[in-house]
């Protein structure tokens, strides 16, 4: 399975692309940020996240795209300029056909080192040691990408057993009897 993981950011998006399968030893086939000017008109930012991810996804042609899902701060504008990003980054894959899957820091921190309150350096960390890298990847948007990649990696097999088992379930279940119509008041 072949990951493009997007850590979302107006100024810096961290990209970054994971292969290989839950179990298995993985491989970084990529890692970067693409940059915007934070005095350049939101629209020309846009453009040029747009133009860098699909630069990635051209490069890369991952099968899944995992983005962080944007959850609330305190920093209304912050908040904005993530949501942003992250729906340029999962307009880029719906444009492809390609499957977008969001993960939320805390489940990719629990996912990469075992705990949902990890800072940055303990990710930064395990992220270097699962895909054996010589340093951390730097900034840390660039190191948040790959985890988000990870995260998939790992996640995504249990989730679609889960998936398939819910519409299993709902296709054998005996469809509720309607009641009978009658009068109403």
């Amino acid at each position: 399975m072949r990951v493009l993981g997007v850590d979302p950011g107006l100024t810096r998006c961290g990209v970054g692309v994971v292969e290989g399968v839950a179990g298995r030893p993985l491989t970084m086939l990529g890692v970067g940020v693409v940059r915007t000017p934070v005095d350049a008109e939101l629209g020309q930012r846009l453009v040029a996240i747009e133009q860098g991810i699909e630069q990635w996804l051209d490069e890369h042609r991952p099968e899944f795209v995992a983005v962080e899902r944007v959850f609330s701060q305190h920093n209304v504008r912050t908040v904005m300029g993530t949501a942003q990003a992250s729906a340029v980054a999962m307009l880029c894959a719906a444009r492809r056909g390609i499957p977008v899957a969001l993960h939320t820091p805390s489940e990719v921190k629990a996912a990469v080192t075992g705990s949902g309150r990890a800072d940055k350096a303990q990710v930064g960390a395990m992220v270097t040691r699962l895909l054996r890298l010589s340093a951390p990847p730097k900034p840390a948007d660039a190191a948040d990408a790959l985890a988000l990649a990870i995260c998939h990696i790992w996640r995504a097999p249990a989730q679609n057993r889960l998936q398939q088992a819910v519409a299993l379930h709902n296709a054998q279940a005996p469809h509720k009897a309607q009641a009978p119509k009658g009068r109403t008041a």
